[in-house]
């Protein structure tokens, strides 16, 4: 028997795991899936439709060090409305466009509060 792969569940760094929480469940569409704590959660899980991503403290000093974030690539059906769907959201930075690339995606990109990246993408 060979292995297989089944999932990936990538954890972004975040300050705060509270505020985090409150990006991806109210602005995103994200539910929450478990967390550590009810009250001052460390590490947590949220999901939305196929995918589940977890997010976990790092302390504030971490964030002094000028050092790149975690992207994550989300593969996305009805990519249209969901730009849409986060256009109302005031979650996109001034270079948020949905664009077909040159690689031949169609996609659009911006960062939760933490600075992690997150493309929202489908082949063309």
């Amino acid at each position: 028997m060979k292995g297989y792969l089944h999932q990936i569940h990538p954890v972004l760094p975040v300050k705060d795991v509270v505020e985090a929480l409150d990006f991806y469940v109210n602005r995103l569409g994200f539910k929450i899936a478990f967390a550590d704590d009810s009250k001052k959660p460390s590490y947590a899980g949220i999901i939305r439709d196929g995918i589940e991503i977890h997010l976990q403290w790092h302390d504030a000093v971490e964030w002094e060090k000028d050092i790149e974030r975690p992207m994550l690539r989300i593969v996305t059906q009805n990519i249209d409305a969901l730009y849409e769907e986060f256009s109302e959201k005031d979650v996109f930075h001034a270079h948020t466009l949905l664009r077909e690339t040159a690689w031949g995606t169609r996609e659009f990109a911006f960062y939760d509060p933490f600075k992690n990246g997150l493309t929202f993408y489908r082949d063309v």
